[in-house]
């Protein structure tokens, strides 16, 4: 009995492995067949522009990349587009997929490993987007991310050298400029508020296939000379945000569980 117990426990172990490996093989599959038809569509090529407008511009080539906010991509084709856009892009400006960290409360321990087999890496916490560059030109990749994660983001990096080492690929800030209201945008999210006179931002095009995987997404960078005509009070107050009168924050905190974004 006992031999048949242990047998019967490896028979599921091993039945458990091999489900685990098909799950795998069949979410890098998908991953592929995404970035296929980003390729076959045109809107790879069609993108080329905006993607390569910053280091057109002078800026430094991006040596890493921090992805947040993908969200469940393994039952999701929204988000599944998004990686697949980030492998191509990663290619196209020769990061390395080792270089590339993502977070995302949302990630299932199967898209955890799924990452790990296209060589992309899992930050171990949730910065909530403050994260500091420390030297390295870094590609930020924000697609349909809450507008305090660009807030923070700009307020752990709020200095001229370090901005202009800086490209995110997100929501548009003159979208946001747009949509908020003059008040709120200073009162809650006054980096981006700051920082909107010193950025250079090309659209990604408009693709009918696309329309909801990549809408009001561009490309965003800094020139040091832009952010230098800024005037000087710009720099001087560098208070971390905590948004304590924002109504609708759109962002997970540290403390807070995990939520699958809606696809």
């Amino acid at each position: 009995m006992a031999a048949a117990g242990g047998w019967s426990r490896a028979g599921g172990r091993r039945r458990r492995g091999r489900a685990a490996a098909a799950e795998e093989s069949a979410g890098l599959r998908a991953v592929r067949e995404a970035r296929d038809d980003l390729l076959s569509s045109g809107f790879w090529a069609a993108s080329a522009g905006a993607v390569r407008a910053p280091l057109a511009a002078g800026t430094d080539p991006p040596a890493r990349c921090i992805c947040y906010g993908l969200g469940p991509f393994s039952g999701c084709a929204v988000s599944r587009a998004q990686l697949a856009f980030l492998l191509l892009l990663l290619q196209e400006l020769r990061v390395p997929p080792g270089r590339c960290w993502l977070f995302d409360p949302a990630f299932s321990e199967r898209e955890v490993a799924l990452l790990g087999q296209l060589g992309l890496s899992v930050l171990p916490h949730n910065e909530e987007g403050k994260h500091s560059l420390e030297g390295s030109a870094t590609l930020f990749y924000m697609v349909h991310c809450g507008k305090a994660l660009y807030n923070n983001l700009l307020w752990r990096n709020w200095a001229t050298g370090t901005l202009a080492k800086m490209v995110i690929v997100g929501n548009s800030f003159k979208g946001i400029e747009e949509r908020v209201v003059s008040r709120i945008l200073q009162r809650d999210y006054s980096y981006i508020a700051k920082v909107l006179k010193g950025t250079e931002e090309v659209a990604l095009p408009a693709h009918p296939r696309y329309l909801d995987t990549f809408n009001d997404t561009s490309v965003h960078w800094f020139p040091l000379q832009k952010l230098e005509e800024l005037p000087p009070e710009v720099w001087e107050c560098v208070e971390e945000p905590t948004y304590q009168e924002c109504e609708d924050l759109e962002i997970i905190r540290k403390e807070e569980g995990p939520a699958a974004a809606p696809c």
